[in-house]
């Protein structure tokens, strides 16, 4: 077997399993319910949304942004490639909802993957942003136990999520890797929560082992919050 320079090989190993994956997804399930008259067009937008999960994209700004690329495609086109990646599984949406009106908003959406695992297939390297990882988790998890979940915005301010259980309660939540690095770090994460005016339970989740008070928010270690089996 022929190793990538400076890749352990169990690492490699793992990601051609990956890979392999992908691409029997691909055969076996979404070949055979989409018309893909262009696989290449097809591979490079799900390549790009997937180097990009957390990130707020719109089908408009992708298609021009694939276009500018060298690859002519419409958003038609490009919706039905994101819809059949929703229908095999592979990426799951998330709208934005703004608190003033109580409405979710039409446009840029965020979108996350079932298994971060298909990024990893996705790349020749190991490095990785963990705002979005972070964010991937809470998602997954909070989609476990069954909530409802938005981007939120806030005015001008976004909060990361905005969950409601099945008595319509929301719980609003932020994702930080760490908050413990500056003060500016901490005030980015909990200014769009203080400026919150209801009762409904704020959380700021991290991977710290030291939990601030802060303004009546819940500062939680995400680990420790998904081990105890805790709802939001």
């Amino acid at each position: 077997m022929v190793l990538f320079s400076g890749v352990r090989p169990d690492i490699q190993d793992k990601r051609a399993y990956l890979r392999a994956i992908v691409n029997e997804i691909f055969e076996k399930d979404i070949r055979h319910r989409v018309k893909i008259r262009n696989r290449k067009a097809f591979e490079k937008t799900m390549n790009f949304v997937i180097n990009n999960f957390g990130a707020t994209m719109s089908i408009k700004k992708l298609s021009s942004l694939l276009r500018s690329d060298g690859l002519p495609i419409s958003r038609a086109t490009v919706a039905a490639y994101i819809q059949a990646l929703k229908d095999a599984k592979i990426l799951y949406e998330c709208p934005r909802f703004d608190m003033k009106s109580k409405k979710s908003l039409s446009g840029e959406k965020k979108y996350y993957l079932a298994d971060l695992g298909f990024y990893y297939a996705a790349n020749t390297d190991n490095s990785i942003n963990y705002g979005p990882v972070m964010e991937s988790i809470i998602f997954s998890y909070a989609k476990s136990l069954d909530y409802s979940i938005s981007v939120g915005h806030i005015g001008r301010l976004e909060c990361d999520f905005i969950l409601r259980n099945s008595e319509m309660e929301y719980i609003y939540a932020q994702a930080a890797y760490t908050i413990l690095a500056s003060i500016e770090t901490e005030d980015r994460e909990y200014r769009p929560l203080e400026s919150v005016k209801d009762n409904y339970r704020k959380y700021v989740f991290t991977t710290d082992s030291l939990l601030q008070k802060r303004n009546g928010i819940i500062h939680s270690n995400i680990m420790e919050f998904i081990r105890d089996g805790k709802r939001f």
